[in-house]
């Protein structure tokens, strides 16, 4: 489903493709579930846990994700400026389905990987 020009997913019917609209993109549950286990982290703490996303990648999926209401991002007026970010109330409501995401990846694919190699 498309983005409306404000960040917000276009209106849908179903409330799973609702959901899959404001997490999709490739990183976006991995930074949730980053933000999740670690609390407030700043963008270049972000971008050592994920060493594979570009700084731009990281940015946009930053951005996308504050624009839906599913991070805080803070601002502190200093030189050189910083800048944390962490899950906002409604982020933190996405807990049981990332962690659920996570369950099911230690049980099925490191396990399958287990089970084919013997």
């Amino acid at each position: 489903m498309p983005r409306k020009a404000s960040g917000t997913p276009a209106c849908t019917s179903c409330s799973v493709e609702a959901t899959l609209n404001l997490i999709d993109g490739k990183w976006k549950v991995v930074i949730l579930y980053k933000l999740l286990v670690n609390g407030i982290l700043r963008f270049s703490e972000i971008r050592r846990l994920i060493p594979t996303v570009t700084q731009r990648m990281l940015t946009n999926q930053l951005r996308e994700l504050e624009a839906d209401g599913l991070l805080i991002r803070k601002v502190y007026p200093e030189v050189p400026p910083r800048v944390e970010y962490s899950l906002s109330p409604r982020g933190h409501s996405l807990e049981p389905v990332i962690m659920a995401l996570k369950i099911w990846g230690d049980e099925n694919l490191v396990t399958g990987k287990r089970a084919e190699a013997a």
